[in-house]
Formats: C-alpha cells, sequence, structure tokens
C-alpha cells in the first residue's frame, strides 16, 4: 500500500532547456510529484534554477543528486550519448529513471540499462511526452474502430530548421544528428499503429527496411528518409529533419479511410481529419497537459508497483530499429 498523498521527489541531472522549460515546470503542476533537487556543474544555471524554484536543492555535479537521500526518481535530459552511463549510475544508488528519447544510442544500450534497473528495483522509462495527448489517443480510437478498413500505409514527419550550428544535434560524439533527435517520433508512431493493429505493445516489427540520408558537414545525418514494411503489407514512410521548414505531420491510410493527423507529436489543440467515401469531417483534439500526464503516469506507477505506460520491450523495439536503419544506409 502507498501512503496517501505521498509524493515522488524527483532530481533533475542538468538545467537543459527542456528541464528548465517544460519538465520542471510539470513536476510543479503535477498532483503526485515535487521537483526536490538539480545537479549542474553550471553555478549560473545553479543560481538561476534556485531563483526559480526556492526550496530546491541545488548540486555542483550530477553525482550529488544521486546521493541525496531525498530524491526518488531522476530525469534524465542530457546529450544522448550519456544516457546509458547515468542511467545505470542511478539505478545503482536506487533512483528509478525517466530518460529522454532515445532511451540509447542503440539496443544493445537499452538492454543493458533494462537489465541494471530490473537488478536494483527501480523503475525505467523513456520519456516520450507525446504518447500521453489526447491526439495521440484520439488518433489509437479511429485506428481501433475499424474506421479506416484494412490499413495498408502509415506516413509520418518530424523536420525542422536548426538554425544553431554549435548545437549538440550536429555533433556525432554526444549522439547528434536528425534520426536521434527527432527521428525516433516517426519511427515510434509508426510501432505504435503497428502494434494497435497487432493487438499488443512492442509486437509488430518490420520485416523489410530501406534508409537514405543527407549529411551535415560534421557527420551526422540531417535528413533522414525510411521504408518499412511489415508482415500482412503495411508500409511507413518516415521523414526526419534539422535542414528543412518545420513540418510534423502523419497520415494513416486504409482500405476504407485516410485520417489526416496534423501537429502529430505536439500537446496544442486541433482536429484530425477523417475521409471516407468523399466525405471528410473533423474530429476536434483539446490541449493536453503531456508533460505533467507523463511524469504523473510515471510517478503512480513507482507507487502503486505497476509498469507505466511505455514499456521497455517497445523501446527497445525502437532502437533494434534504429539500429537497423542506420546499418541500411552504411550499406
Amino acid at each position: 500500500m502507498t501512503s496517501p498523498g505521498r509524493k515522488i521527489r524527483w532530481g533533475v541531472l542538468g538545467y537543459a532547456k527542456i528541464a528548465r522549460e517544460s519538465l520542471i515546470p510539470a513536476l510543479a503542476r503535477s498532483s503526485n510529484s515535487e521537483f526536490r533537487a538539480l545537479g549542474s556543474r553550471d553555478a549560473a544555471k545553479r543560481a538561476a534554477c534556485a531563483q526559480a524554484h526556492p526550496g530546491a536543492r541545488m548540486h555542483p555535479g550530477y553525482e550529488e543528486v544521486l546521493r541525496d537521500p531525498e530524491v526518488d526518481a531522476v530525469y534524465i535530459p542530457l546529450p544522448n550519448s550519456l544516457h546509458k552511463e547515468w542511467t545505470i549510475r542511478a539505478a545503482e544508488h536506487g533512483k528509478h529513471v525517466l530518460c529522454e528519447k532515445p532511451l540509447a544510442l542503440n539496443a544493445a544500450e537499452a538492454r543493458e540499462m533494462a537489465a541494471a534497473c530490473a537488478a536494483r528495483g527501480v523503475l525505467l522509462m523513456e520519456a516520450f511526452m507525446y504518447r500521453y495527448t489526447e491526439r495521440t489517443r484520439k488518433v489509437l480510437e479511429v485506428v481501433r474502430s475499424g474506421a479506416l478498413g484494412k490499413i495498408r500505409f502509415i506516413h509520418s514527419s518530424f523536420r525542422f530548421l536548426l538554425a544553431n550550428p554549435a548545437s549538440i544535434k550536429l555533433q556525432p560524439a554526444l549522439g547528434g544528428g536528425s534520426l536521434y533527435d527527432v527521428g525516433v517520433y516517426p519511427v515510434n508512431f509508426a510501432g505504435l499503429v503497428a502494434d494497435a493493429l497487432a493487438g499488443r505493445p512492442a509486437a509488430a516489427r518490420p520485416e523489410f527496411v530501406a534508409a537514405t540520408c543527407v549529411r551535415a558537414p560534421g557527420g551526422v545525418d540531417d535528413g533522414f528518409s525510411a521504408l518499412l514494411r511489415y508482415p500482412g503489407g503495411l508500409i511507413a514512410s518516415l521523414h526526419s529533419g534539422l535542414n528543412t521548414h518545420r513540418r510534423v505531420a502523419s497520415e494513416i491510410v486504409g482500405t476504407e479511410g485516410l485520417l489526416e493527423i496534423p501537429d502529430t507529436f505536439f500537446d496544442n489543440p486541433g482536429a484530425l481529419t477523417l475521409s471516407r467515401g468523399g466525405e471528410a469531417r473533423e474530429i476536434p483534439v483539446p490541449e493536453s497537459d503531456r508533460y505533467r500526464w507523463e511524469v504523473e503516469d510515471f510517478a503512480a506507477a513507482i507507487l502503486e508497483k505497476r509498469p507505466p505506460l511505455l514499456g521497455l520491450d517497445e523501446s527497445v523495439r525502437n532502437l533494434e530499429i534504429l539500429d537497423r536503419l542506420f546499418a541500411a544506409v552504411r550499406d
């Protein structure tokens, strides 16, 4: 049994923009979590965080957060290349881990991270916050309703123009590139839809993949395109980029209808468009509080000793697909 009103106490490793602007404010809005500690080697960032969040403990490094007895769980928004190291260290200190996507650089790393967390009895989840939106819920409702008939094709794209040439997104050693940064969303989305058709999480695996990319001067991909073919004939066309005008949209096409999903991975209000038999109707989508719902589900999973919404089998499966896509480009 959990204590009534108990809250999970969170530590954050690094004062990255997503932590500063999205995750930490979500902790303040949540019903079962609180922001307790930050670790940062940057004194100016610690000072800014302390001013914004009086009462939170400021530590000069990540290890100090892991040693803090008042921290139950940590959020890791660090560069992709550091996810494995700090997830395993957090597990060794008995901390639950919500780790930014991609969970790891490859499936082997993800399996090692999962094993370390399982050995210590702590939860690990990849932070795919779009899975907590009303938009995603309504997409799944349409897919499962049969309104589209037999689903034959998925298209999903996440592109934007990266204006900062010094961004870590362009640094190979830190796990940069468009596929790691935003391409993981279309890959996850295709898997979500395919799993809905299969009837269980992490069940669908493509039998064939093909890929091509355009590389930035430093060597990372700044444009990536992939084709996945699943058993039964479902084909997914996936695109990511750091080199174009912003485009975030998806569509699901079946024998009986088409579902168009603008702003697929965001939580703003809007509408899906369902086209059937020459007629189109809009399905309203209300605004969502995706970061709050993400941390509340993860905290509830800890308190209730249950799995969170997004399981590690799915995260490992997604990275297996990324491994195959990178291999296809090298070939």
